[in-house]
């Protein structure tokens, strides 16, 4: 099993769950989270300077099977890259178990 984190455009959410859906990945959690990142210009409106050295995003953590790592990934690469410089990052990790907590149960058979 593994664990794959995304931080993403607030913006590319709808995109992103959209493939998620469409490629079987149908559960996973998300925060909004605000963090520091490479974009160094500010945004002017009306007139007045905007910092975004604070940058808002959407933070993804999906548990998969093995066989759907490759496949999430791939989709959130897909919907979620619009090019340009703080598109986001997606990490990997191993999980070494999973329990369901209503029967006990454990395995990759609980993520379905």
């Amino acid at each position: 099993m593994k664990k794959i984190e995304a931080i993403i455009r607030k913006s590319k959410f709808s995109d992103v769950k959209k493939e998620l859906h469409d490629v079987g990945v149908n559960f996973f959690s998300y925060w909004d989270v605000t963090g520091l990142g490479n974009e160094k210009e500010g945004h002017v409106y009306r007139g007045v300077s905007y910092s975004t050295s604070d940058i808002q995003r959407r933070y993804l953590s999906i548990v998969v099977n093995d066989e759907f790592e490759e496949v999430a990934i791939k989709a959130i690469l897909k919907a979620g890259s619009t090019g340009e410089v703080g598109d986001g990052k997606i990490f990997v990790s191993s999980i070494d178990e999973v329990y369901r907590i209503r029967t006990g149960e454990k395995g990759g058979q609980t993520l379905k």
